[in-house]
């Protein structure tokens, strides 16, 4: 069965953030159309995400807010 969540934006932003490291890293300079494209993506993806409180967040934090509702009884 395939699963219809999305990833939440601050694992997005450390992923292309690794992802962009990892090319700046290797150094390769010729691109495909399909290459340029993803970078494009991946550079409008990071501005936005940026300018959001998400980048700020990590695992731990998002964790610790959890753990400091629970006791709040939130339903959706």
């Amino acid at each position: 069965k395939c699963s219809k969540t999305l990833p939440p934006p601050p694992q997005v932003f450390q992923l292309l953030t690794d992802l962009k490291q990892q090319r700046k890293e290797s150094g390769k300079n010729k691109q495909s159309s399909g290459q340029q494209n993803l970078n494009t993506i991946m550079y409008e993806t990071l501005k936005y995400i940026s300018k959001t409180p998400c980048r700020y967040q990590s695992p731990q934090t998002v964790r610790d807010f959890l753990v400091a509702m629970k006791d709040h009884k939130l339903t959706k």
